[in-house]
């Protein structure tokens, strides 16, 4: 970890500095950086769209699926239907692809071929599967955020049952569970604790992992709450810093290793966050209604970060309701990940 002093303390994000990356997006969740400059963002088309460096986009889907229109269908669009979310490369260079819409585990190729890796454990369904990471030993680790349908009965602060799923050489099983609304999960750079953004409960929970993939030592990491919106996406800069999305409400904070909380960026609707809030802390479950009057101009729904560039100093930034990619250089670079390219032994 460089030394002091924290370069986050003293930075904010500077809207007039942010740029923007494609066009006529669907639901670019997730996104995944190559040191080229090439861009693959989940679509809601039913696979990735791959932005080359130059701008040129092409959608890579088995078979594009037409059913997201926001403005025709919100609910139809953001609810049901092909929904790819999290996104991780797998080791040969194929896309890892956690279907929050059809809930099982995919892959596909650059071409555009796409087969289940998973759909069940012990015979039952998975649930809303969110998001995929691949570790240095190639075994897979994906969340489960419910197992409620529509996933936006779950938005409330009393239900607890999502899970983390491990896939290694010994099949699929589940490795800890009763979290609230398991989103984005991430690795520190030695692979010793896995870091767990909890939704619905507004804050980050590590565990330890131990050498057979076992998770143990549970506890929150940082504040106990992250304050308005829900935390969605998280992703670790070299400096240790654990940046964090806080959707509905479009905040950009990061949680020092010190374990304090900076706000980065604050891009929401005041009126709507407030509304949101006040439903939320009644113990009821949000309304849809409630949610879709929510969001900000530089990126709806904000819900990933993805360090990139040749010195992974650029933020990108993912929304559900986004068209295009916000973009803006870190004054930190991103924790290096697994790539398909740089496999570790």
């Amino acid at each position: 970890m460089p030394a002091s002093p924290n370069p986050l303390r003293d930075w904010r994000v500077d809207p007039a500095a942010i740029r923007h990356v494609g066009t006529g997006l669907q639901r670019p969740e997730c996104i995944l950086a190559e040191p080229d400059g090439t861009l693959w963002s989940a679509d809601a088309r039913g696979g990735v769209m791959r932005i080359d460096a130059d701008g040129t986009q092409t959608l890579i889907a088995q078979q594009a699926d037409p059913h997201f229109d926001i403005a025709a269908d919100a609910a139809g669009s953001l609810l049901s239907g092909t929904l790819p979310n999290g996104l991780a490369f797998a080791r040969n260079g194929d896309i890892l692809i956690a279907n929050f819409g059809t809930d099982r585990l995919e892959v596909m190729t650059r071409q555009g071929q796409t087969r289940v890796l998973a759909d069940s454990i012990d015979g039952k369904p998975m649930g809303k599967v969110n998001f995929v990471l691949r570790d240095s030993r190639d075994r897979l680790w994906v969340t489960i955020s419910t197992m409620v349908n529509p996933w936006s009965d779950a938005c409330n602060s009393t239900l607890a049952d999502g899970y983390i799923c491990l896939i290694d050489e010994r099949g699929a099983r589940i490795v800890a569970d009763g979290f609230h609304f398991t989103n984005e999960i991430r690795l520190d750079a030695d692979e010793q604790w896995l870091y767990v953004a909890e939704t619905t409960a507004r804050r980050v929970t590590r565990l330890r992992v131990l050498p057979d993939g076992s998770l143990t030592d549970r506890e929150v990491y940082g504040p106990s709450t992250l304050g308005a919106g829900m935390i969605d996406g998280i992703a670790f800069d070299a400096y240790g810093n654990l940046w964090a999305t806080m959707i509905f409400a479009d905040r950009l904070v990061a949680i020092t290793p010190e374990g304090d909380l900076i706000e980065l960026l604050d891009d929401g609707d005041p009126q709507a966050t407030a509304r949101l809030e006040a439903e939320f802390a009644s113990g009821r479950i949000v309304g849809f209604d409630t949610m879709m009057a929510c969001g900000g101009a530089i990126c709806p729904w904000l819900a990933s970060i993805t360090f990139g560039g040749p010195d992974l100093s650029t933020v990108y930034l993912g929304g559900l309701r986004a068209t295009t990619i916000p973009a803006f250089a870190s004054p930190v670079p991103g924790l290096p990940m697994v790539h398909w390219k740089e496999r570790r032994s």
